[in-house]
This record gives structure tokens, sequence and C-alpha cells, in this order.
């Protein structure tokens, strides 16, 4: 098989090698391909899907340079290359068929335009178009700018809810689109129905790119060959490939172009779940693991150290996790918890029902603060046990990290508890049974499978505060059995939430917080960078004055720019606003034995108010901690949101936070109503996920692109559920393992075998 490109590999690698693609296939045609740029000849490719792109008709060496930069170099890429949006004109009208106050648009070419003050002293600028044998015009007002976008001969498309003024068609401030030449092949003024668009370069023109696809489809789509059976086509209700991928390209209607664009959507994501299936077929089938039976007189030993009782969703946690610790194969379950739910508890546990079957339990951590308060937690509940326990993280001295290895080594050590230092070199556990991963986000899929090692695999139990959303849980973790922990330990209230956003709205709100400080509570004072400032825009509407009216005045305009920087805060607060009451200060920047002298100053009640980065966005637990105030809100994630206002209202007095925020913009305003609006993780998580996408999925990092051509996470959400329960059920049954799949399975294995360190052998 000859190599594809990185673009043709990430998706459906296997069309370049199935036998549907053969000289001998019915469907297969030697295109001629002759550029319109040099009279150049192609060379009789062995598999023509893999031409090179400067050979498909009407490209040539220099169009295939700038192709190149979009990851499309042979002819296949160009029919995979997924359009970046589509243009439906289907609907267009004629002047003739425009209606006064109706929604609707028209098309047509730029002859002429105005500007001129109005007898009202505004200004008025105005376009006129062409369309057919009728002219339209589109009029802005205080918008002369407006003219700079606009030229003679521009095909522009007005939509907006028209009016007839003085004989003519007028539309106020309409939408307008500008179509490339080759969009606008019209006919009695009316362009071609519905016209897919694609990503572009430097140099690259739009009818360019769309003219090459149109050539690779018209001589190379036959040759693509269909990775599915009949039997699944019929099932999922879907074309063919090489009918699919007309549609997409050159479709007749909108309707053709979604059921193009739903079959390749459809294929993208299921391959993506039935790469998912596998790694979790391949940890289930590995290694075994200890089975951990948790007896009555565990359990009531266990429960005996919690001070409290635990909720019905503890309980079913605890079920779930007792039952994979004695199912002999490694369990690999997420605990979804909403902020201050108790999956602390949960987790010590499942830790002492391995403790007690005689193996060792780590306990791991994104960073040496929350290991800290685990620490701490779990240290103090077995203060009277036999359980040996030791912390390994990396501010340890060579001398104490080696007396630590060595104990974990020959098994003295029952309990460890540590940071990435625990997947170090050097680190060798004498008998490993489970391994808990609190705050799973922070990790990516490599950590964890690096403790599945040896002759035994311990079973692993990954943790997070952070509610995700469901599709996300169905590709970020789909390889984990889920539990999902919602309900509050009892007598827990909701933090209430307001946006600040002016000056006088802050005083009023550093007042609030005064009174609470001299009432004996504590705040923490948030903010986004260690060291400068930055300014930000003006002005977001607070909603508090209705809660607390004693505080509420008309508010003045904003005259002043929010801190940014931790240690300018720290300064300036106890000088003006928090002036008298004892302020600390704690970021990443400090050395791990600062930073935990001072959230132990602040957890004391030494000091009254914490001026923090993010490090105490987990873990940190100060029951007396009732007000909390982000400043900046809007360089913050809903989730992080979320997890920041988590600290709060732990204790028996209720939770207040201040969303600091100056700036404007329509995304801000949502982001931080919701947090407003919601004290439900998981809804806030759908929100956050809505604006800013899922992230790198198969990594650490959470936002950015995922490993997906077609599909997408937000827009695809029913199709995920879809492709999921598809996955699943054709590796339950054997299907995906069998002949009439094995193209589909191959190409599965070619695009994410390295992704996803799955065997070839699947």
């Amino acid at each position: 098989m000859a190599t594809a490109s990185g673009r043709q590999r990430r998706f459906l690698i296997g069309y370049s090698s199935m036998s549907d693609a053969s000289p001998n296939n019915e469907h297969t045609r030697r295109p001629s391909r002759v550029t319109t740029d040099q009279q150049v000849e192609s060379p009789d490719w062995e598999d023509a899907l893999q031409t090179p792109v400067q050979f498909v008709r009407g490209v040539g060496p220099e169009r295939a340079a700038l192709l190149a930069k979009l990851d499309i170099r042979i002819a296949s890429d160009l029919l995979f290359n997924a359009p970046r949006d589509v243009l439906d004109l289907s609907n267009v009208r004629t002047p003739a068929e425009l209606e006064a106050g109706v929604l609707q648009s028209v098309c047509g070419s730029v002859v002429d335009t105005e500007s001129r003050l109005t007898s009202n002293g505004k200004t008025m600028s105005a376009v006129l178009i062409r369309c057919g044998r009728a002219f339209v015009r589109g009029v802005w007002f205080n918008q002369p700018w407006i003219l700079k976008r606009f030229f003679p001969d521009n095909v522009v498309l007005f939509s907006g809810k028209p009016k007839m003024r003085s004989g003519r068609w007028e539309f106020s401030n309409p939408h307008t689109q500008w179509l490339e030449n080759d969009d606008a092949a019209t006919e009695d003024g009316l362009p071609v129905a519905v016209i897919p668009r694609y990503g572009l370069t430097d140099g690259l023109k739009m009818y360019e790119i769309r003219r090459a696809t149109k050539a690779a489809v018209e001589d190379y789509v036959d040759l693509v060959p269909e990775l599915l059976s009949p039997e699944c086509l019929k099932t999922w209700k879907l074309p063919d490939i090489r009918e699919a991928i007309r549609k997409l390209h050159l479709p007749k209607s909108m309707d053709e172009y979604r059921e193009g664009h739903r079959r390749l959507v459809f294929q993208d994501l299921v391959e993506f779940q039935l790469a998912i299936e596998l790694r979790r077929r391949v940890w289930w089938s590995g290694v075994p693991a200890p089975k951990m039976p948790c007896t009555a007189k565990i359990d009531s030993r266990i429960r005996r150290l919690f001070p409290f009782n635990l909720t019905p969703g503890q309980n079913q946690a605890i079920a779930d996790i007792v039952a994979d610790l004695n199912a002999g194969r490694p369990m690999h379950r997420l605990l979804q918890a909403d902020v201050g739910s108790g999956k602390t508890a949960i987790a010590m546990y499942g830790i002492l029902v391995a403790i007690a079957n005689g193996h060792q339990a780590a306990l791991m951590t994104p960073t040496e603060l929350l290991a800290s308060q685990h620490w701490q937690t779990i240290d103090k509940a077995l203060v009277h046990s036999r359980v040996k326990r030791r912390m390994l993280t990396g501010n340890l001295t060579p001398a104490q990290r080696q007396t630590v290895l060595e104990e974990i080594r020959t098994g003295e050590v029952q309990l460890i508890i540590g940071t990435q230092s625990l997947i170090q070199k050097g680190v060798e556990f004498s008998n490993l049974g489970l391994v808990v991963i609190d705050e799973q986000h922070k990790f990516g899929v490599g950590q964890r499978a690096q403790f599945s090692t040896g002759s035994q695999s311990p079973h692993v139990l990954v943790m997070t505060a952070t509610p995700i959303p469901r599709s996300l849980c169905m590709t970020q973790f789909g390889d984990l059995d889920l539990t999902t922990m919602s309900d509050m330990p009892p007598g827990r209230q909701e933090v209430k939430t307001f946006r600040v956003y002016n000056v006088n709205t802050r005083k009023r709100a550093w007042k609030f917080v005064r009174e609470r400080l001299q009432e004996g509570r504590q705040v923490y004072v948030v903010c986004p960078r260690v060291g400068e400032t930055e300014e930000d825009d003006p002005q977001l509407e607070l909603s508090f004055d209705e809660e607390f009216p004693e505080l509420s005045e008309k508010p003045a305009p904003i005259q002043e720019e929010l801190i940014g920087s931790a240690e300018e805060l720290f300064e300036d607060l106890q000088k003006n606003e928090l002036k008298g009451f004892s302020v600390g200060m704690v970021h990443g920047r400090m050395n791990a034995q600062a930073k935990a002298d001072a959230m132990e100053a602040f957890r004391t009640g030494e000091t009254q108010a914490l001026v923090s980065t993010t490090v105490i966005e987990v873990g940190v637990d100060v029951s007396n901690a009732s007000v909390m105030v982000i400043q900046q809100a809007e360089r913050f994630g809903l989730s992080q949101l979320h997890q920041l206002r988590g600290r709060i209202g732990r204790g028996k007095h209720q939770g207040f936070c201040f969303l600091f925020s100056d700036a404007s913009a329509t995304d801000v305003v949502k982001r931080l109503s919701a947090m407003e609006k919601y004290t439900d993780g998981f809804k806030i998580a759908e929100v956050d996920f809505d604006l800013r996408g899922p992230g790198d999925i198969l990594g650490s990092r959470q936002h950015g692109a995922l490993p997906l051509r077609f599909g997408h996470l937000i827009k695809d959400r029913k199709m995920v559920e879809e492709t999921r329960d598809a996955a699943v059920d054709l590796v339950k049954s054997g299907q995906f393992d069998g002949p009439l799949l094995a193209p589909l399975k191959s190409a599965v294995l070619d695009r994410f075998a390295e992704l996803m360190d799955l065997p070839r052998s699947g």
C-alpha cells in the first residue's frame, strides 16, 4: 500500500487500499488529468486516489503548493476536505417576489454607492445592486465606513425585511454576504442554489479550490471504496460513500448537502467511537486485576471513620466501585462529582478496601497543594489506624525521596499520596492494587496508562469535580465506566453569585465583604495573573440590587480598571478596601513551603482574606470561607469559575461570590449570566461546552481542536450518542471483527492505533 498523506491518514485512510479501488473494479477509470496552468500529463499512478494534487484537473504545481498549506496533497484529500460552511441561496428571491416586512434575501451586483447627510444630521450610506433587470438598494445610517467594503461588480447577498420606497425595494441595515465570482453564476438574477465553501490560505481563491474539488469529484469519486457493510448502511439509513461525497461537494439542494454531510459526519464519529471502544477492550482484556472483596466487616470498619452519614449518591458510587474491585478485571471508572459532593470520602473508601485486601493504594493529584489537602483529610481520618502512609511530591529532599521510594518498593508503606512524582522513574510499587487519580481533567490518558504495567494491572478510579457534558463523556472518557454524583451533603447551601461591573457597584461589593469579615467570616480574592495588569472593556450590568437593597445606589461610570495582578492587588487591598484586616497571598510562583504556609495561615484563621491565583481552584477546603471575589472574571471559563466558587460555602454560613468584570462582549455576558443563574455544575458545563468547545480530549488541554474531520461534539451531540451506541453494538456483537467490516477496522486502526496506543491486531 502506498503511503497516504497526513489528511488521508486521519480520515478514512483505508480507502486507498481497498479492493474497490483496484484497476479491475467496474467503477475504476483512469482519468486524464491535464492542468490548466501547464499541459502536464500525470503518471499512471498505481492507486489513482493518491494522485498528487498537482495532477488533478485544473490544479497545477502553483495551486498544489497552496493546497499543501491546507494539508491537501493528493486527490482523495480534496474528496474528504470538509466544507467550512455552505451558502444556501435556494430561497433567494427576485425583486418581483419580495414582500414588505418579511425576512428574505436578494442577490445582485454592485452598480453604485452614495453617502450624504440627511436633514436630521445623520450620515446615510447607500449601495445600489442590480438584480436581473431590477435594482435594489441597501442603506446604513451613521456607518460611512461601510462603503469601503463595496466595489463595482461585487456580487452580494442582502438579507433583511425590505420596504418599498420611491418605487424601489430598500433594505435598511441589511445583513450582507459577499459572494465570490464563482458563487455568482446566475439565471434571471438568482445564484446557483447551494454552494459549499472551504477553508483558504493566502493566495488561494475560493473558486480555485471549489473547481479543484469539483474536478476531483468528477474524476475520482467512483474509485472510493465503501467501508460499511450493506447491513450497516440500511440500519443507520446512510447513503453510499460515493453518493455522499457527490452530495457534499456538488449538492443540488440543502437536503442533498445535509444527507451527504450526515454520512461523512456519522462515519467520522463512528470511527472515533470504535477506536475508543477498542481502547476499552484493551484495558479489559489485558493482564488481570486482583479481586478485592469488601466484606460486611470491612464496610463497617470503614464507615466508622466518617463523622457523617453518606449521601445516597455516595452510597451508589461505593456500590459501583465495590463491584468493580471484586470483578477480576481492572476497574476503569470515572467518578464525576459536582463541586462539594464528597468525592474524597469515596476515594478513601476504595483505598481502604484495597489496603484491607493486602494491597497498596496510590492517590495522585495535579498539584502539591491538592496532595497536601488530601493528606490532611485522610491522615486525620486514619490517625488511630495502623495504615502506613506517605507523601511523595517534588519538594522532598533527595534523602527523603529515597526513603519513601524504598518503603514503596518493599511494601512497608500501604498508602501513597502524591503528584505526578508517583509515575516518575524510580517509583516501584510492591503490590499496587488501586490507583485513584483526582481531578482527571488536569491529566491526559497517558498518565493513567503508566500505572498499568507488570503481571497484574491495578484498578483505576479517576475523579473530577469538573462536571462533564454527556457528549464529552462519551468521547474523552469513553473507555471508562461512569458514575455521576450530583447530590450535596446535608446542610450545604447554594452559593449566591452576582456580577459586579463598575466603580460604585464594586464599592458596594467591598462594603459587603468587610461586613462579613467583621462577622468573623473569611474571603478569597482571586485574580487571573501573578504579575502584570491590562485594561479591560466597560461595562456589565450588576444584578444584586434586589437581593441587597441596602447596598443599592445608582451606579457611576467606570473610572478605573480592574487590578489583574495578585501581587499588586495584595498591596492595594491592604491599603484600601481591606485596610485593618489581615491579608495573605498565594500563587503558583511561590515555592511549595511558602504556599503551604499561606494556606495554613488562612485555614487556621490567622489571615482573614487570601489573595490568590487559581492555585486554590481544586481541593482547598476552609469551612469558614464564605465570600469569594473574582477579579477579571471574564478571563475564566465557566467550569473554572464553578470550581473556584466551590471553595466557599462549605460550612454552616451562606456563601457569596462576586464576579468583577468590566468586559461587555456578548459571550462574556452570557457566561457570567449563566454563573448567576445556575448552581448546578452539570448545567454550567453544558453552557461552557457550547461557548468554548470541548478541548483536546486525548490529552490534558481543556480547549482546542479534536481529532475529527467532519464531526463536531457540540453541533452533532445527537449523533455522538448514536455512534457511541453503534460502536458498542458492533464490537460486542463481534461484527467489527468479522470479514464484512474488515475494511472499516483497518481504517480505524490506521487512523487511531498510534494516537490511542492500540495494538494493530485490534
